[in-house]
């Protein structure tokens, strides 16, 4: 089971923004831009200034909430506008490992935190990605299996950033649950493997 499963309620209530934004000109190759680079400013303002002030930490919660918003946004500007594009599908992929990368390395910046954890996070991150991008290269759809789907990543360090902001964790909460997430993302590329193969072997009888 993953946050990915509740998306289409919540594309629901994002429709009427994204015919907005159709209609004013906005396609989704620069949602998913903008998205990206607003990530980055998140990552750099919590490493360098939420050590002197935890509430900067909010920027968390706050920005990955809204950033699932737009993830879903770029998407249906794309499926339901006719903006989809292989341009698009590269941005889409690549956008979102870098800036999941940068968010989740910005905690980096928590007094006595060992970076191994986040790091291992990163690049498991990146794995579970890329296990799900390779179905369609085995005739297979893009794999959003879980358990630790990029939902459910930023659920995680949203709460992370919510509690670092008031005191309520510190750097071994961080480390571990890191940790925690960085072998979950492991479980979820086998799953998004072994689904994807027997959607694929399913698709050719």
């Amino acid at each position: 089971m993953s946050i990915y499963a509740l998306k289409g309620r919540f594309q629901d209530l994002l429709r009427p923004a994204v015919s907005g934004l159709h209609r004013a000109g906005i396609t989704a190759n620069v949602v998913t831009v903008a998205a990206a680079v607003v990530s980055l400013l998140v990552a750099v303002v919590v490493w360098c200034c939420a050590p002197q002030q935890p509430l900067l930490y909010l920027a968390l919660p706050l920005w990955m909430l809204l950033r699932m918003a737009l993830n879903a946004v770029d998407g249906m500007l794309a499926r339901e506008f006719g903006q989809q594009s292989r341009l698009g599908a590269y941005l889409n992929e690549l956008c979102d490992v870098v800036a999941d990368a940068a968010l989740y390395l910005s905690l980096l910046s928590v007094p006595g935190v060992r970076p191994e954890a986040l790091w291992l996070l990163a690049w498991g991150a990146a794995l579970s990605e890329y296990a799900g991008v390779l179905g369609l290269m085995v005739g297979a759809s893009r794999r959003y299996d879980g358990p630790m789907g990029k939902s459910d990543r930023a659920f995680v360090i949203g709460l992370l950033g919510l509690l670092l902001a008031f005191g309520w964790a510190g750097a071994l909460t961080v480390g571990g649950v890191a940790a925690a997430m960085a072998l979950l993302c492991g479980v979820t590329a086998v799953n998004r493997v072994r689904r994807g193969l027997k959607e694929a072997a399913t698709a050719q009888r």
